[in-house]
Formats: structure tokens, C-alpha cells, sequence
């Protein structure tokens, strides 16, 4: 694999951004082995943490129930050093991997693998990194010491019904589109998807990011280019970062839009520029698609997703 593709991962907790963080791999990343029930399907699976806005579930490793968080936006799954250690792993790659957080501090880490239970799917061999999480992975964060990645979503099919607060895996041959949903415009990026958003009417691309709660996140080169640093008020947010966190600038966008959604009166989350090849400027989180049900297809780079009762959203919900 080319040593210059990256992990990333955001999720937004507590109020405040959760940093951008990157993984550099040394090593061949295989793909993971992924079996179903006989109807194809994990089952629905409620969310492992109810409040978050996020999807969590409940995974089964080395024999314990674990709570991971799914994120579209991680290249890579991830594990917490600490709950490697407490399983009772010893199995882990020679080459080190490099992680790199929003405020530029590296992180030393190693990989390993992992079978997994999933409600009604196996994950055999998923390549995981071996990190410090940080609050993430702490009782008073979201205490989800597992990442399940873009190398698990891109061999299956993930559902997620925001308003039900629950989860499916499904295999891309038995999968079958719901009723009431509706292609969202988007394109591969590298592992990811990618789609164009407006904010007060520029247009700015933006990563698909499951593991953010925010709507939308921008680096600060983005946000100058919408024009959000212009003196209007601000606040500081403070951010779970890998293995930390840092502050945010918060200010409030007067549109934003996504696909022929047109959202108003937005808080938006501002982080700085992050100076890597390829780190993305702009996150798109789940509020992005709260009361709805979404279809991520990140092997066939597609997305759907049902549309709210009401296409103007303000700061309250619909208005």
C-alpha cells in the first residue's frame, strides 16, 4: 500500500470538535474476512450509547462486549492500548504506525488483528490499530475503546436510522435499498466519500464522517474561504482529540446546504489547518442526517438517505 495514504476520524462530543486525526500504515493492510446470518444481515443493533448522536454498538471481542464507534471518516479501525492490554492481546505488527492529531503531536502506535462478533456478522482478521484514545475511549467521553473503520464498511453495507437510534450491517449481494430513500450527489475519496456542501452560498467539499456530530466541521482555511471569519461572534468549544483534546472556535453559519437540504443558523466548529497531504478541510457529520434513515455503501461509493418532513432546518430542528 502507498505509505502516503492516512486515517482519519472526527467525532464531535460534549459541544465542542473532536479533532481530525491520521494513521500512516508501514505495512500491507488486507481486507478483512465478513460472513453474515443466512439473511445476509447483522440484524438491527441499537445504538451501544443512546445519547450520542453517533452510532455506536455493542461488538464482541476476545470473549468481552466492547463498545466501538462506527466512523466512516477512519481509514483504518483502531484499538485502544488500554483495552489491547486488558484483553489479554499479545499479538501485534513489528512496524510501527505514525498518528498525527489535530495540533500536530505524533503518536507511536503498532497493529494487530482482531475477530469480531457483530450481531449476526463475523469479522475475521480486521488489521486494527493500536492507540491511545484518549478520552474517547474514557467513561466521561463517549467510552467507545474500539474504531470500526473503512476497511470494515467497505465490505459490507451499514443502515442507520437516526430517529430509531440503531444500526445494521448488511452484504452488498442481499442488500436491498428501502423504500423512501434518495441518492445524496457523491464521489470516492480515497476510502471515503466526499460531497459538495454551500456554506453562505461557497461551495466546499466535504468528507461523509460518521464519527462527527457536529453538521459541519471546517478548517480554518475553509471557513476564511466561506467567509466565516469576519468578525462575527465566536466561542471557544473544547475538542476530544486523539489521546487529548484542544479548543475549537464555534461560530454560527447564517445557510448551509447539503444536497437540496438547507439548513440555517448553524453552529459550526472551526479547527485548525492540519499541514498533511490530503487532510480534509471540511466534515460532515450526523447531524447532517438526524430523524433520517441513511444507506452508506462505501465500497460502491454511494449514499442515501430519506428526506426530513421538512427541507428548511434551523437551529431548533424544522422550521
Amino acid at each position: 500500500m502507498n505509505r502516503r495514504r492516512f486515517l482519519t476520524r472526527a467525532a464531535l462530543l460534549a459541544g465542542g470538535l473532536a479533532g481530525a486525526w491520521w494513521l500512516r500504515d508501514n505495512v500491507l493492510w488486507r481486507d478483512p474476512g465478513v460472513s453474515f446470518a443466512a439473511d445476509g444481515s447483522s440484524g438491527w443493533l441499537p445504538y451501544a450509547e443512546p445519547r450520542a448522536s453517533v452510532p455506536t454498538v455493542n461488538v464482541r471481542v476476545a470473549g468481552q462486549w466492547v463498545r466501538a464507534l462506527v466512523d466512516s471518516g477512519a481509514q483504518y479501525s483502531v484499538i485502544d492500548r488500554g483495552l489491547f492490554q486488558t484483553l489479554g492481546l499479545t499479538r501485534a505488527f513489528d512496524l510501527p504506525l505514525v498518528a498525527y492529531g489535530v495540533g500536530g503531536m505524533p503518536q507511536l502506535g503498532k497493529g494487530t488483528t482482531l475477530d469480531l462478533v457483530i450481531g449476526g456478522m463475523q469479522v475475521a482478521a480486521l488489521r486494527t490499530a493500536i492507540l491511545e484514545l484518549g478520552p474517547l475511549a474514557m467513561r466521561d467521553g463517549l467510552s467507545a475503546p474500539l474504531i470500526l473503520g473503512q476497511d470494515l464498511l467497505g465490505e459490507t453495507i451499514l443502515e442507520i436510522d437516526t430517529g430509531g437510534r440503531r444500526l445494521k450491517f448488511l452484504s452488498r449481494a442481499a442488500h436491498l435499498l428501502p423504500a423512501g430513500v434518495f441518492a445524496v450527489p457523491v464521489r470516492q475519496s480515497g476510502g471515503a466519500l466526499s460531497t459538495e456542501v454551500t456554506v453562505e452560498g461557497a461551495t466546499i467539499v466535504a468528507v461523509v464522517d460518521t464519527g462527527a456530530s457536529a453538521l459541519l466541521a471546517l478548517a480554518r482555511e475553509a471557513a476564511e474561504s466561506a467567509g466565516l471569519l469576519d468578525g462575527r461572534p465566536a466561542r471557544e468549544g473544547t475538542s476530544i482529540v486523539l489521546g487529548g483534546a484542544i479548543a475549537s472556535q464555534i461560530v454560527r453559519s447564517r445557510t448551509i446546504t447539503v444536497g437540496d437540504q438547507l439548513y440555517r443558523d448553524v453552529e459550526t466548529p472551526i479547527y485548525a489547518n492540519v499541514a498533511l497531504p490530503g487532510f480534509p478541510t471540511a466534515l460532515l457529520g450526523m447531524e447532517a442526517f438526524a430523524g433520517r434513515r441513511v444507506v452508506l455503501d462505501l465500497g460502491g461509493g454511494a449514499l442515501h438517505a430519506s428526506r426530513p418532513l421538512d427541507l428548511t432546518i434551523g437551529p431548533q430542528g424544522r422550521v
